[in-house]
């Protein structure tokens, strides 16, 4: 498939989930056992660890069509980005979506501050460009939209094999916000 195509399935998947029409396909024992065989993800998916967010479901998809990665946030760090670069140079998977959302956690943490112990402050550190690119005053939607973008550009800068396959055409990288109240993705440029 095109970016375009998958960028498309995605979004008729997540026209299915906000019509509560989900197709639930390639859920079943049979796709179980196909899958034991290996994986080729149609798409790989930087989310938020956020319980309220599952992109399987938000996309309608099944077993085996999206290479999930979630932490919170949706950082790009080293243990995400190597993630992703085993999905883009051993899958072959060529689209990334990061996936923001509507009243994250980690980003309302970020701008509120203070100490929040060693391992959370390290990764909220993470969110502060986003903060200062928006300015003081930013809303919690608007420094998640910016914080996928910023992401989304991490995943080229900080990793040769993700960054080559980007400018080979062979990856395309999407940042996208997922509104809670409706389920509705919104990809983002």
């Amino acid at each position: 498939m095109t970016t375009s195509e998958i960028i498309q399935r995605l979004e008729t998947g997540n026209q299915r989930f906000v019509a509560d029409k989900l197709a639930g396909d390639l859920q079943d024992n049979s796709r179980r056992v196909a899958l034991t065989e290996g994986q080729s993800p149609f798409a790989i998916v930087l989310s938020c660890a956020d319980s309220r967010v599952v992109p399987e479901l938000a996309f309608d998809t099944g077993l085996g069509e999206l290479f999930v990665v979630r932490v919170a946030g949706n950082i790009a760090n080293s243990s995400s980005i190597a993630s992703i670069e085993y999905a883009v140079a051993h899958l072959g998977t060529s689209v990334v979506v990061v996936m923001g959302h509507e009243s994250c956690g980690a980003v309302t943490a970020a701008i509120g501050g203070g100490d929040n112990g060693y391992n959370l402050n390290h990764l909220l550190s993470h969110i502060a460009p986003a903060i200062a690119a928006c300015g003081e005053g930013a809303s919690v939607a608007q420094v998640v939209k910016k914080n996928a973008e910023l992401n989304a550009e991490e995943l080229k800068n900080r990793s040769l094999i993700i960054g080559n396959a980007v400018v080979s055409g062979k990856v395309s990288i999407v940042p996208a916000y997922y509104n809670l109240s409706t389920g509705k993705v919104n990809f983002i440029n």
